[in-house]
């Protein structure tokens, strides 16, 4: 019988570590506007960094849920410092773009464990 499968990518660890490393590649992409990681965990890191851009561009509009908006992004960033730079510097780039904020570019096999490697900028 085969197994059942997955739903989402797996790198080890539980649930928990697993939304850890992803809060910290997202603040790190923040903080850089560009990284190179393994191309599984930069697709894997695409959706979340959109969707939490999505939401500092919604922080930007509206008055009733800014403010719970920014603290949806600081509760899954843990980091004051890249929620302002995301609400502040970054969404509001990308006021006139429906999506698509982000590039991922393939960079070939890493020199120690032969690992496929990309780099994750914003656009």
């Amino acid at each position: 019988m085969p197994a059942t499968p997955r739903r989402a990518r797996n790198f080890g660890g539980d649930a928990a570590h697993q939304k850890l490393m992803m809060a910290n590649l997202a603040a790190s992409l923040f903080a850089a506007e560009a990284i190179v990681t393994t191309e599984a965990k930069a697709k894997a890191l695409r959706p979340i960094a959109e969707k939490l851009i999505t939401k500092g561009k919604k922080a930007q509009e509206g008055e009733p849920l800014r403010v719970h908006r920014i603290r949806q992004i600081q509760g899954y960033l843990g980091d004051k410092e890249m929620t302002h730079k995301l609400v502040n510097d970054i969404a509001p780039r990308y006021e006139e773009r429906n999506g698509g904020y982000l590039r991922i570019l393939k960079l070939g096999p890493r020199q120690g464990d032969n690992a496929p490697m990309a780099r994750i900028e914003l656009v």
